[in-house]
């Protein structure tokens, strides 16, 4: 059941995150850096694009590691440990 979840959303390519609450959140982290930043619509819908790919992505080698270590729960701990294979800080 689960498989066949994880294949209708890989076959999908619309964005997944909702693009109202993915909008506030860029407008609330932009706040910390300067008020009253204004962001063109194709912009956001730009970050959200790069957001979603790099999750997808996050979550494949995520993924990858728990398989690796013979599991199919995937745990913080998989996280961690694609994030500092791929060189990111933590």
């Amino acid at each position: 059941m689960v498989d066949r979840e994880i294949r209708k959303y890989q076959k999908n390519t619309e964005l997944l995150i909702r693009k109202l609450p993915f909008q506030r959140l860029v407008r609330e982290i932009a706040q910390l850096f300067k008020h009253d930043m204004r962001f063109q619509s194709h912009a956001v819908l730009a970050l959200q694009e790069a957001a979603e790919a790099y999750l997808v992505g996050l979550f494949e080698d995520t993924n990858l590691c728990a398989i690796h270590s013979k599991r199919v729960t995937v745990m913080s701990k998989d996280v961690q440990l694609a994030r500092r294979i791929r060189v990111e800080r933590l």
